[in-house]
């Protein structure tokens, strides 16, 4: 070899050389975790998947946790860390992984930690150990969820109460030799995403499809027998075998109807007009009631369907499902995603003025009728009850100022045959239900409720809100699945449930019942008005006027009164010199905090006020601010009064202004504010306002005397006396307060 060939050989090796990196490795990129404080919930941050540290002793800090393994979003993430035993009270990394909102979450003990059960929340989340899989990077900052405005006065500062959080560097771990790239990510855009993704892969919708064959319909073994029907030959009885058709695929996400949630809420700088977060994967972030100084007060037809036997449909109930290209949902409003119906209908018209009748403003209720399209029934059976609702129809005298009806078929899974949008006339009505083909299945009627529960009664959908909710469920003997869980959650969700059932059980039946009692387990009140059994088929059509009298009876339907709208709340706040001008404010931030949880208006929930001292003052009575923009600007409007303490006056006071002109149908309930010890006697005020049935809280702060605060509050103490240690602190009760209100409600007796 030549002496220049061996010099360029030595060249290209030096160049190359120079290049490599030290040890002949790639650098991995490390992963910056930011850390967080005991308190924070996984609601406030604006990421589907992050890493977190958190500090040491979060156990002692006794931040909420709602929820078992499942948590719901205003959970303390590091304590649902310690109660699934992710992380231990020395603190740690925990990864998050946001999911969609349960409709319920229990609690228990674990590690240390007490979580709480919870009826529903928007959004969950769960935990995992804090190493992340090879490849994969967090976010090294956290986004927030914003509360407040965003924007900011001349000569005002802007202070966020969270902007992003400090990182804490951690060491990289070993890996072996790699000289290609980490893996990155790619994010999948959906509807409610509110940060790209950080998993490798998105699961998609599965879409169910089920298959019947033509010919005899053969039960499962497992499944629960059912009477067949009576019939006087056996010809007859073949001819009632209905030949089963193919059921086209169609799915659609949930709506979760509206009901109680529990809040989240931010530190107590909220006087410039903060309120609790609201969860961005579900909607654009709320910045609540601005309290700024110079803010003022914030005052279809139905496509026909051919008559044949091939118009089937199947549903997937899974959630947070990507809505197929094929299937989206119409545009006008996102919540029309739960809309449920016939896989090529055409959009509802708008009715004519001279198209549609009025309606009976007598009966002003929106009404979902559940009908039994199960194989039991057979042809003649299932035409007598399309003749039922049809009768029925005509005397409710559909329209927009009376009743609104829509019709779900069920069977083995339940559909939408029209909603209470589509149709503004009985005249209009009558075809509707001349068109419908039965389905056929087994008759799952709690399934059934909970598709009403979760899809039905929406905007969307035609819900009216001040009217109150009805379902009637149409019942062929009995249910093949159990109904007393659905039931419950849809009576918790202000739904009114009636059961008309037909050729019930007789005693020698009832073996082959699957769940025992069931009209009792699932109708709104067990005292007779909510159930109608019938002995025939034949005798279904004398049921028409009974059934129209009792929905609509608004007064009588106690479902539609939910913790949230059926209340007369009235505050009693401490006005004595010791509070000062400024804690009196936060206590006002408070009870509008509180306030801003309920319905609002004459006939939903009702706010009055007392301020006292030595002396008392009616700030505003029951029903004097009848939407919720002017009662948070009256409570904005109260001035701070200074003086003495005379509690007990004050309770006396507000029974006699507040409570002797409350209505007989709304739930009075007494919230107490003080930061002292009363100069009177509180004992007797408060055992007279418990005998008038008032269910009394007491909320003490600083140098309230504690055996006071248990002769105000109701029994138990524990779930109706709290206690602070600084005004500053009272934040922390308003999502207790809530919770507790609305579990005692739904605790109530049925009968």
């Amino acid at each position: 070899m030549s002496k220049s060939t061996l010099t360029a050989v030595f060249i290209a090796f030096l160049l190359t050389s120079s290049g490599a990196k030290p040890n002949g490795k790639n650098k991995k990129q490390k992963q910056v975790v930011p850390a967080i404080e005991c308190e924070m919930r996984s609601g406030k941050i604006n990421l589907r998947e992050f890493i977190v540290k958190c500090p040491a002793n979060c156990r002692e800090s006794k931040e909420k946790v709602y929820g078992t393994g499942v948590f719901a979003s205003i959970s303390s993430i590091c304590n649902a860390a310690i109660h699934s035993g992710v992380l231990s009270n020395s603190g740690g990394k925990v990864i998050v992984m946001k999911m969609a909102g349960q409709a319920s979450y229990k609690g228990s003990f674990a590690n240390g930690v007490r979580s709480l059960s919870l009826p529903n929340w928007r959004e969950s989340f769960s935990v995992s150990m804090g190493k992340p899989k090879k490849g994969v990077i967090y976010p090294s900052t956290l986004v927030f969820v914003h509360s407040r405005p965003t924007t900011v006065k001349t000569g005002e500062s802007k202070d966020p109460l969270y902007s992003t959080v400090s990182p804490v560097t951690e060491a990289p771990e070993a890996e072996p030799t790699s000289t290609t790239a980490p893996p990155t990510t790619t994010p999948v855009t959906t509807p409610t995403s509110t940060a790209p993704p950080t998993t490798t892969s998105a699961k998609p919708r599965a879409t169910v499809l089920k298959v019947r064959e033509a010919g005899v319909h053969r039960p499962e073994i497992s499944s629960p027998v059912r009477r067949p029907p009576h019939v006087p030959s056996a010809s007859a009885a073949l001819s009632r075998v209905q030949p089963q058709s193919e059921r086209k695929p169609q799915s659609n996400p949930p709506l979760v109807r509206r009901d109680w949630t529990h809040p989240a809420y931010a530190r107590p700088d909220w006087f410039s007009g903060t309120r609790r977060p609201t969860d961005s994967s579900h909607s654009v972030p709320n910045t609540g009631h601005n309290w700024s100084r110079t803010s003022p007060g914030d005052p279809a037809v139905l496509d026909p369907r051919p008559d044949n036997t091939e118009h089937e449909h199947t549903h997937n109930f899974g959630q947070f499902s990507p809505e197929p290209e094929d299937h989206k949902p119409p545009p006008e409003t996102s919540h029309s995603r739960g809309f449920n119906t016939r896989g090529h209908e055409s959009p509802a018209r708008a009715p004519e003025p001279g198209d549609r009748t009025h309606g009976d403003p007598n009966c002003k209720v929106d009404i979902a009728f559940l009908m039994d399209g199960s194989w039991s029934i057979g042809k003649r059976r299932f035409k007598i009850q399309k003749d039922f609702l049809v009768e029925v129809s005509q005397a409710l005298n559909v329209g927009a100022d009376g009743a609104m009806m829509g019709i779900i078929q069920y069977g083995d899974d339940a559909v939408t045959e029209f909603s209470l949008k589509h149709f503004s006339s009985s005249s209009d009505v009558k075809p509707a239900i001349g068109q419908i083909v039965q389905k056929g299945g087994l008759s799952h009627v709690g399934k059934a409720l909970s598709y009403i529960n979760k899809h039905f009664f929406s905007d969307a959908n035609g819900n009216r809100g001040g009217a109150p909710n009805v379902a009637v469920v149409l019942v062929d003997g009995w249910p093949t699945d159990r109904v007393e869980e659905a039931s419950r959650l849809a009576r918790e969700s202000g739904i009114n449930i009636f059961f008309v059932t037909i050729e019930g059980p007789d005693e020698n039946e009832k073996q082959n019942v699957v769940e025992a009692n069931f009209v009792d387990k699932a109708v709104c009140r067990t005292n007779g008005f909510y159930s109608l059994p019938i002995s025939s088929w034949f005798a279904l059509r004398k049921a028409v006027q009974p059934l129209v009298k009792r929905v609509c009876d608004t007064d009588r339907l106690m479902c539609s009164k939910t913790c949230l709208n059926a209340n007369d709340i009235a505050f009693v706040i401490d006005g004595s010199s010791s509070v000062g001008t400024g804690n009196f404010r936060t206590v006002l931030q408070f009870v509008a905090n509180v306030t801003r949880e309920f319905e609002i208006s004459d006939t939903d929930t009702r706010v009055g006020i007392v301020q006292y001292t030595y002396e008392q003052r009616l700030e505003f009575a029951f029903g004097q601010h009848n939407n919720k923009a002017d009662l948070l600007n009256a409570i904005k409007r109260i001035n701070y009064w200074s003086g003495g303490t005379s509690t007990g006056a004050a309770i006396t006071y507000a029974a006699d202004q507040l409570f002797s002109k409350s209505k007989p149908n709304k739930r009075k309930i007494m919230i107490v504010i003080t930061d002292g010890r009363s100069y009177d006697d509180v004992r007797a005020p408060a055992l007279a306002v418990h005998r008038k049935g008032v269910i009394a809280y007491s909320i003490g702060i600083a140098w309230a005397a504690q055996d006071e605060l248990e002769y105000i509050a109701t029994d138990p103490d524990r779930d109706h006396s709290f206690f602070v240690d600084e005004f500053d602190n009272l934040y922390k009760y308003v999502s207790k307060i809530i919770h507790n209100i609305c579990n005692e409600f739904n605790s109530q007796p049925r009968n």
